[in-house]
C-alpha cells in the first residue's frame, strides 16, 4: 500500500501493488463498467451515421471490445518497447467519429480502415520514438490544459447519458435524472465515508445499484429502461474476420486520420500524466514512448479486423484518482474481460443493457475528477503568475468556446472547421504555441536551463522521478 506522495494522492494500491485476486477482479470490472458503454458508443454512432447494416455494426462493437481489451493488456504488462506498465484502460476515442462517418459516407469503411492502418503507428510510432526530443515542447503546463479540457469536454456527454442518451425520446425525464443522481449519490458517499472495499468499489457498487433500480422500475411500471431482446439475439461466440471491410487508401482519408492521431497522442500524453499525477510525478521518457507506440499499433492492427482506433479513456483515469487504485494488474485484469466480452457478443450484450443514465451518473463523476487531477497537475508543477494563468486563461478559453458554441465555425471551410472543431485540438494548440514562444520557465525555447546542467538534471528529477536514461 503506497502513501500519499508530493503533489499526489493517498493510494491504496502502488503501480506495481497486486491486491488480493477477489478484490482485484472486482476492482478490474469496475473499470469495464464505467467504459464499456462510451467505448462501444462509437462504433454504434459511426454505424450508424454510415448506414451499416446490424450485423455489421455487431461486428464492430466485438472488434472494439476485442482490441480494447488487448491494448489494455500490454499497456499493463508491456510487449518489448510497446507498452507503459501503467494503469491506461484503452478504447476507442471519440476524437475519431465525426471523419469515421464523414469519411466512410464519402469513400466507404474500406477508406476508413485503410487510413487507420497507414496512419496509427506511423503518426503515434514516431511520436513515441521521438518523444524524448519533443518533451520539453510538452511540460506539465501543456499536458496538464488537456487532461483538464478532456475532463471538461466529457461532461456534456455524461450529461446526455444522465438524461437518458441524446437520442431518447423522454430525454431529461425524472426517471432517469433519478438514476444518473442515486449512482452519483451512492458512489460519492461510499468513497467519502466509508473504508476498505467498499470505497475502492464506490463506482462498482454504485452502478449495481443503479442497474437493479432500473431493473425494479422496468418491472413495475412499464417503463423500458432495461432491454434484454438483444441478448437473446446474440451469439455466444465470434471469432474476428480479417478484412472484412476491405481496404482503400485514400490520400484525403489520410491526412484526416493523421491529423486526429497526432491530437490522439496529445490526449495519451495527458491521460498519462493524469494517471501519474496521482504519485505527484509525471511520466517518464519510457513510459510516454511506450504508451504511444501501443496507441498506434493497437490501432493499425486492429483496422485489420475492423476496429476503430484505440487510445486510452479518460474516465478511467478518474477512477485511479478517484479510488486510489493505481495498480496496473487491476487494469491488466479488465483488459481480459474486456477482451472476452469481444469474442462474446452474448456477453457484451448483456452488459450494454445497463441504462445510460445509471452510467451517466458515473461518467458525470470520472469526467469531473479528471478535469481535477489536470488541474492538480497544472498547480503542482506550474506556478500560476501572470503569464502561466494568460496561457491558462486562453487556453481553456478557446477550447469550451468551441465544445460549447461548435456553430460559430460555421464559416470556416469544412477542412478548417473539422479540424479546429475539436476542443482538445484547439486548447492543446494554443497551450502548446503559447507556452512555446512567450518567454517563461517552462518554455523550451526562452528561460529553460541547459539540458546539461545540475540544476535542470536536479529539477527534472524531482518533477518526473525515475528515469529511463
Amino acid at each position: 500500500m503506497s502513501n500519499e506522495t508530493d503533489g499526489g494522492i493517498q493510494l491504496e494500491y502502488g503501480v506495481d501493488d497486486k491486491p488480493p485476486l477477489p478484490k482485484s477482479i472486482l476492482l478490474g470490472l469496475q473499470h469495464v463498467a464505467v467504459m464499456i458503454v462510451p467505448a462501444t458508443a462509437v462504433a454504434y454512432v459511426v454505424a450508424g451515421g454510415v448506414g451499416l447494416d446490424p450485423t455489421d455494426t455487431a461486428y464492430i462493437v466485438q472488434m472494439v471490445l476485442l482490441f480494447s481489451g488487448l491494448a489494455t493488456i500490454v499497456q499493463a504488462y508491456t510487449v518489448g518497447p510497446v507498452g507503459a506498465r501503467l494503469p491506461i484502460v484503452m478504447g476507442s476515442s471519440f476524437t475519431f467519429v465525426g471523419a469515421s462517418i464523414s469519411i466512410g459516407a464519402d469513400f466507404g469503411m474500406a477508406a476508413v480502415f485503410g487510413a487507420i492502418l497507414v496512419t496509427g503507428f506511423a503518426v503515434e510510432g514516431l511520436i513515441g520514438w521521438q518523444f524524448k526530443r519533443i518533451k520539453p515542447f510538452f511540460p506539465p503546463l501543456v499536458t496538464g490544459l488537456v487532461v483538464v479540457i478532456i475532463g471538461l469536454y466529457l461532461v456534456p456527454v455524461a450529461m446526455d447519458y444522465a438524461a437518458g442518451g441524446a437520442d431518447a425520446a423522454d430525454f431529461g425525464a425524472l426517471h432517469h435524472i433519478g438514476l444518473a443522481g442515486l449512482v452519483l449519490a451512492i458512489a460519492v458517499g461510499l468513497n467519502m465515508f466509508t473504508r476498505g472495499v467498499t470505497r475502492l468499489l464506490s463506482v462498482l457498487v454504485a452502478i449495481g445499484v443503479g442497474y437493479a433500480a432500473a431493473l425494479a422500475l422496468t418491472f413495475t411500471t412499464g417503463l423500458e429502461l432495461v432491454d434484454f431482446s438483444a441478448v437473446g439475439d446474440a451469439a455466444w461466440i465470434a471469432l474476428p474476420s480479417p478484412t472484412r471491410f476491405g481496404f482503400e487508401f485514400e490520400p484525403i482519408a489520410i491526412a484526416t486520420f493523421a491529423v486526429l492521431f497526432l491530437v490522439s497522442s496529445m490526449e495519451t500524453v495527458g491521460d498519462m500524466s493524469g494517471v501519474t499525477a496521482a504519485e505527484g510525478r509525471n511520466p517518464t521518457n519510457e513510459e510516454f514512448r511506450g504508451g504511444l507506440f501501443n496507441d498506434g499499433l493497437l490501432s493499425s492492427i486492429g483496422a485489420v479486423f475492423g476496429a476503430f482506433p484505440i487510445t486510452s479513456f479518460s474516465q478511467n483515469v478518474g477512477i485511479v484518482n478517484f479510488t486510489g487504485v493505481m495498480s496496473r494488474h487491476v487494469v491488466g485484469i479488465g483488459g481480459v474481460f474486456l477482451a472476452v466480452l469481444g469474442l462474446s457478443p452474448k456477453v457484451g450484450a448483456a452488459v450494454t443493457t445497463i441504462p445510460s443514465a445509471v452510467f451517466g451518473g458515473a461518467v458525470l463523476l470520472m469526467a469531473g475528477m479528471v478535469a481535477a487531477s489536470g488541474f492538480r497537475l497544472v498547480i503542482t508543477n506550474a506556478d500560476l503568475d501572470r503569464r502561466n494563468t494568460v496561457v491558462v486563461a486562453v487556453s481553456l478559453g478557446l477550447g469550451l468556446g468551441i465544445a460549447t458554441t461548435p456553430e460559430a465555425l460555421s464559416g470556416l471551410p469544412n477542412a478548417a472547421e473539422t479540424f479546429f472543431g475539436q476542443p482538445v485540438i484547439v486548447t492543446a494548440l494554443s497551450a502548446l504555441a503559447l507556452n512555446t514562444f512567450v518567454p517563461g520557465e517552462q518554455s523550451p525555447l526562452f528561460d529553460a536551463r541547459p539540458a546539461d546542467s545540475d540544476a535542470d538534471a536536479d529539477a527534472d528529477a524531482a518533477a518526473v522521478g525515475p528515469t529511463d536514461d
